[in-house]
């Protein structure tokens, strides 16, 4: 008595489902093997469960199956008819470059308030929240740039003051020296002047008393009281004759 066909269809007894699973899985692992050494062929075989749980077989190790599988679709084949596929595939290129700079333009006039007619709800809100979010980025950048210029500014105000300090104390130094120099200055010409006042009024009484006196012409002496020098020789004292001039 043969056995009947199964209907294929998801298994709704947990424990007939799970021993079903085990069964023909290892009869599904099996078959791989066997495939891999009777045709000499490269196979690789993932299953995972219902839980998760992960069953693999790989002839030649399955990173490497997956990986020349990799590179077999996603690397271009050698195809016949080069140029003409060349030319076909600029073609297509050329067209969604075009319907894609036709888009940003759109896009454009849309950020810039233009061409809304055709725009319903959501879009002019989408549209409305892209403006809002680039309004935002705007604000911070200029509060950062104002805030950099700030600090600039309070720099150089800071460098400002610190020379204004420099020739501040500078400008002191030289008053107090020009003080100095003008004090000593003007102790100096105080006493010269008060030497040669004294000079003026106080002239030497040896030196007035010994100044030579010269007489022109007669002047008769006058014998002081008591004098002992005789009236000839006072005479020629006071007297020089007319021939001498």
């Amino acid at each position: 008595m043969g056995r009947g066909r199964v209907e294929l269809k998801r298994i709704e007894n947990k424990i007939n489902r799970q021993v079903t699973f085990s069964k023909r899985r290892n009869g599904l692992l099996k078959k791989a093997y066997e495939l891999s050494v009777l045709c000499d062929a490269e196979v690789a075989l993932i299953v995972f469960s219902n839980r998760g749980k992960l069953y693999e077989f790989g002839s030649s190790g399955t990173t490497m199956t997956l990986e020349r599988y990799q590179q077999c679709c996603f690397t271009p084949q050698p195809q016949h008819n080069f140029p003409e596929r060349q030319t076909q595939n600029w073609s297509q290129e050329v067209i969604k470059l075009k319907a894609k700079y036709e888009a940003m333009e759109r896009t454009q006039r849309h950020l810039l308030g233009e061409d809304l007619g055709p725009l319903n709800l959501k879009e002019l809100q989408n549209l409305e929240k892209q403006l809002e979010g680039v309004l935002a980025l705007a604000r911070q950048r200029k509060t950062q740039i104002m805030m950099e210029q700030m600090e600039d500014l309070r720099k150089k105000e800071r460098q400002l003051g610190e020379l204004n300090k420099q020739l501040k104390n500078k400008l002191d130094a030289q008053a107090q020296s020009l003080k100095t120099i003008q004090g000593l200055w003007g102790s100096s010409t105080r006493a010269e002047s008060s030497d040669f006042g004294l000079h003026l009024s106080h002239p030497n009484p040896m030196e007035c008393e010994h100044e030579p006196v010269l007489q022109i012409g007669y002047q008769h002496y006058v014998e002081a009281d008591g004098s002992s020098v005789p009236k000839s020789m006072a005479g020629e004292t006071n007297f020089i004759h007319g021939w001498v001039i």
